[in-house]
């Protein structure tokens, strides 16, 4: 996704907060997505330190306190306590986990090493101590190859065709939500798909022959209607005839979700990329570099999460033991 020029300059926000997201965009190349999150979170680190230092009014909501006065002086006084303080606040007060307070910590050192060396208004960096959360390794949540079919059997209705091909996508491709409802349709050429994903960065999908099927027959379906379609080169259409959103795709996933018997809170598109990734390794004998390149992660530690064996491998690992026969009865005599 393209970096949204009409962003360049938010005026509810400090100048230097608007620097540096005039820096993330054009110069560090980050996404859309990444950037309204780094946005986010500085809006409330610095709403929570006027809260904090009594610069508010009783009455004011915290969403309606105005940052725009924050000047490099008030930036230049936050000290490291002020940032604990702060990570205090969201784990209390508005329920952040480990990783979404870890992303603030991400967000923070970011922003004051931006000031540090690049806007040179801050001579210490208070985050240089600033330690992050630990994060405990999960195993990714994803369908079974039974439980991915049974999902692709339940989709039906108008839009049957563009539901099962976003679907088929999902669990053959590993692609992310945005690269999904971003896919132009002059980036498919026969069997490879080139998307655009996070930081702005191509990479190159190959299409299995599921893909390509329920793509050739979306496709039928979807130019019917060419002379109505307004986003002339997106693959995925809405009602309105514009490009899909991600709530679209988000709540038809669970519509079929739920039609598939599976639970609704648990399998989100983005389950349908772990799915996407551990059926691969699991079944392709993917080795763990190509996995990286095809779900277009920067670095392999993330991609490792797919490593995990099941609970069945493990078993039939112990029943490969070749001592697991040996057992012998006792028959001393007592």
């Amino acid at each position: 996704m393209k970096y949204n020029l009409k962003n360049v300059y938010d005026p509810s926000l400090p100048h230097k907060i608007n620097d540096f997201i005039n820096y993330l965009g054009t110069i560090k190349g980050k996404s859309t997505n990444t950037i309204d999150a780094y946005k986010f979170d500085l809006t409330m680190f610095f709403r929570f330190l006027k809260l904090y230092r009594g610069m508010v009014a009783n009455n004011v909501e915290f969403e309606n306190i105005d940052i725009k006065d924050i000047d490099n002086d008030f930036i230049r006084s936050i000290t490291l306590s002020d940032l604990y303080a702060f990570l205090a606040f969201v784990e209390n007060y508005r329920d952040n986990g480990n990783y979404a307070r870890a992303r603030k910590v991400a967000t923070l050192r970011s922003f004051f090493k931006y000031l540090q060396g690049k806007a040179k208004i801050i001579d210490e960096n208070p985050t240089s101590e600033l330690e992050s959360p630990k994060i405990n390794k999960r195993n990714p949540i994803y369908l079974t190859l039974e439980e991915s079919k049974n999902l692709l059997n339940a989709i039906d209705g108008k839009n049957k065709e563009r539901d099962y091909c976003i679907v088929t996508l999902f669990l053959n491709c590993g692609l992310r939500l945005s690269e999904l409802c971003g896919i132009d349709i002059s980036r498919i050429k026969g069997d490879t798909l080139t998307v655009t994903g996070k930081g702005n960065k191509e990479r190159t999908i190959y299409l299995n022959k599921a893909c390509i099927k329920a793509i050739e027959r979306y496709l039928r379906v979807r130019n019917a209607n060419a002379d109505k379609i307004k986003d002339k080169d997106a693959l995925f259409i809405s009602r309105n005839y514009t490009r899909i959103n991600k709530r679209t795709v988000e709540m038809l996933v669970k519509k079929y979700v739920g039609k598939a018997g599976l639970d609704t809170d648990k399998y989100t598109p983005h389950k349908l990329r772990h799915t996407a990734a551990t059926l691969m390794y699991k079944y392709g004998d993917v080795d763990i570099r190509s996995l990286q390149q095809i779900l277009g992660h920067e670095n392999v530690s993330t991609t490792q999460i797919y490593t995990h064996v099941d609970d069945e491998k493990l078993r039939e690992a112990v029943k490969s033991n070749p001592l697991s026969g040996e057992y012998e009865e006792d028959t001393t005599k007592k």
